[in-house]
């Protein structure tokens, strides 16, 4: 189950997002390639289980306005400024909080020249593969993160 919360002052496609975080934790719970069962998720979810259990399926996603963003990474990463997205561990009931702010994702799109409804999957998918073990601490697990983010987006796409 997905919890969708709007906090960001915005009308936003929420419908869309909550189809996209379904999409992305099924992507991951099965590799699309040959069916077998997705490491990091397995991982995330303590089983090595052919079916993920049902609490890993459900996530919270939060969308929020510049003001909350900067608290909320000032509190938790001690940067004391608002970022695009955030991603927190939960326990066994639920995979986790994603927290995503639409105002900064519509800023990276001017700044990458490309689309807000892009920037906004993007962020979406980002804050989900972290929930799932990804992460971009070195160059090494960058690569694979950006590139699990671009197969996943372009799966969505293409849909």
């Amino acid at each position: 189950m997905i919890y969708l919360d709007n906090r960001s002052g915005e009308e936003l496609p929420l419908e869309e997002y909550e189809k996209l975080a379904e999409f992305v934790l099924e992507q991951e719970a099965w590799d699309s390639r040959d069916g077998a069962w997705c490491p990091s998720f397995a991982s995330k979810a303590g089983t090595a289980s052919p079916v993920p259990p049902v609490p890993a399926h459900e996530l919270s996603i939060s969308l929020v306005d510049l003001e909350e963003m900067h608290a909320l990474n000032r509190e938790y990463r001690g940067i004391d400024a608002p970022t695009d997205v955030l991603a927190f561990e939960n326990d066994d009931e639920l995979l986790g909080d994603v927290v995503v702010c639409p105002a900064v994702a519509r800023e990276h799109a001017q700044d990458f020249d490309s689309s807000f409804a892009g920037e906004m999957a993007l962020m979406l998918t980002h804050g989900i593969l972290h929930l799932l073990g990804y992460d971009h601490i070195n160059d090494a697990d960058a690569e694979v993160m950006e590139a699990r983010e671009n197969e996943l987006l372009k799966l969505w796409e293409a849909g």
